[in-house]
């Protein structure tokens, strides 16, 4: 469907709006997704604090060239949307990721901007299986504490002997 020129420019601002405000963006392939399936997992990305964009390709394009991420941009196949964050730096990756296992070749990661950098679709793959802070403060806290139970459990062991 065609789009006039004030459409574009409003599309092309709120593009240039999420490069600007965003930690990382993944892009995403959403090919044979229905609209259904759409606006549940659009619901279930905003629940996560993440946003999620439909743009033309050669809208993207624009925006992508004209801002300040290095390295090159990904080829983008098929329908484009950005899921984005302005909070954490790997919800994007790792939501759509989950998402992609749900809706089996519908939805593929394409690439992203990760700290700035353009980044492959390998690449954003790896960053999708990081997992979210909470669980890796959850990790830290058992790593912490593994040192100090097995001390605890050893000393109960030389009291018991004791007695």
């Amino acid at each position: 469907m065609a789009i006039n020129r004030d459409k574009k420019k409003e599309i092309l601002e709120r593009l240039k709006k999420i490069l600007d405000k965003s930690k990382s963006i993944t892009f995403v392939n959403f090919h044979g997704l229905s609209v259904k399936d759409t606006t549940s997992m659009r619901d279930r990305l905003r629940e996560e604090g993440v946003g999620y964009f439909v743009s033309k390709k050669t809208l993207a394009n624009l925006a992508l060239k004209d801002s300040k991420v290095k390295g090159d941009i990904p080829l983008f196949d098929g329908e484009l949307a950005f899921a984005f964050s302005e909070d954490d730096e790997t919800a994007p990756a790792r939501k759509i990721y989950d998402f992609g296992k749900e809706f089996k070749d519908k939805l593929h990661i394409l690439g992203g901007i990760f700290e700035g950098v353009f980044k492959n679709k390998e690449e954003m793959m790896e960053i999708a299986t990081i997992p979210s802070p909470q669980v890796l403060k959850g990790m830290f806290v058992n790593v912490i504490n593994s040192p100090i139970q097995g001390l605890v459990i050893a000393l109960n062991g030389i009291a018991e002997k004791k007695q």
